[in-house]
C-alpha cells in the first residue's frame, strides 16, 4: 500500500511511518516482554494502525542452531501505542518452514 491522505488531510503510509511504527513496537514490545527482537520479518498496515511480525530467541541453547526461536505479531496503533502482541509459532533455529 502506498502513502495516501485521509479525510482531514493526515497522511498515511509514508516510509516515515513504517519506519517508526516498527521502531514503537519493537521497544515496547522488549519492555513487556523482556525478549530482545532479532529480526523484523513482516509489516502491514491495518485500518488503525501497524502489524509487526518480529522474530525472537525465546530459549538460547549449544548449538545455536537447536536455540527455540518464535514469531510473534505486534500491533500498534497510529500513535504508536501498543495495542496488542501474540505468538504465531515456535521453531528450532535451523529449521526451515516446508515449501
Amino acid at each position: 500500500m502506498g502513502c495516501y491522505v485521509t479525510e482531514n488531510g493526515i497522511r498515511r503510509g509514508s516510509n516515515g511511518g513504517i519506519a517508526q511504527a516498527v521502531s514503537s513496537a519493537l521497544e515496547q514490545f522488549e519492555v513487556l516482554t523482556h525478549l530482545e527482537p532479532m529480526h523484523t520479518t513482516g509489516v502491514r498496515r491495518e485500518e488503525d494502525g501497524w502489524s509487526v511480525l518480529v522474530d525472537v530467541v525465546e530459549l538460547e541453547r549449544v548449538p545455536v542452531t537447536t536455540s527455540v526461536m518464535a514469531t510473534y505479531r505486534v500491533d500498534v496503533d497510529d500513535a504508536g501505542q501498543l495495542c496488542g502482541f501474540e505468538r504465531l509459532r515456535r521453531y528450532v533455529r535451523g529449521s526451515v518452514d516446508p515449501s
